[in-house]
């Protein structure tokens, strides 16, 4: 879309991603990450869900996202449901040191599928820095495997990324790559700026 002087305008959406997975994967701290906070040690339970909002420009794109971070606590389920209303994205966290955190995402597919559709998603192994200390880690083979088998079942491309909230590494290029995923998966561009 030319802006009359050749130049190319960018094209302004408003997108709401939701942060999913169960409890202390580190969504608060990934999303806090994101916004240029500092990491903070320590574990606090969100209650519900808790919202932000972050600017940023990709490709031709001034996007504003939206990052809603769901309680991970089954006993939230129920109020979780309000959150996932609108939603153009997911990022579907686990912590690589904590194998239960894994073996519950097809839970969590399950629930956001059932709340907002197949939205586009990034799978996303957390704390990455912990996993030299842990035996029971879960490899990146394990996460890319199952990014693969996800985009196979959904026709479409689920990439992969492991973070860490802690030391920042690659926590932008999270959130960058979900952008980049909504904006790849959305046929007329201007059907993003609705909402």
């Amino acid at each position: 879309m030319s802006d009359g002087t050749g130049q190319t305008k960018a094209i302004n959406a408003i997108l709401k991603l939701v942060l999913l997975g169960d409890g202390a994967v580190g969504k608060t701290t990934l999303r806090r990450r994101f916004l240029g906070e500092g990491f903070k040690a320590g574990y606090s339970a969100t209650i519900g869900a808790d919202f932000a909002i972050k600017r940023i420009n990709l490709e031709n794109y001034r996007l504003t996202f939206q990052i809603w971070d769901l309680a991970g606590q089954q006993r939230f389920a129920a109020v979780r449901e309000l959150y996932y209303r609108g939603s153009r994205g997911a990022l579907l966290v686990f912590d690589v040191t904590n194998p239960s955190s894994f073996n519950n995402l097809p839970s969590w597919l399950e629930e956001l599928w059932k709340k907002a559709g197949r939205v586009p998603m990034i799978l996303c192994g957390n704390k990455i820095d912990l996993r030299n200390e842990v035996p029971k880690s879960i490899p990146p083979e394990l996460g890319q495997e199952y990014a693969r088998r996800l985009s196979e079942a959904l026709g479409y491309e689920v990439p992969y990324i492991e973070t860490s909230a802690k030391t920042g590494e690659k926590v932008n290029e999270a959130f960058f790559l979900l952008g980049l995923s909504i904006i790849r998966s959305v046929k007329k561009p201007k059907s993003i700026l609705e909402g």
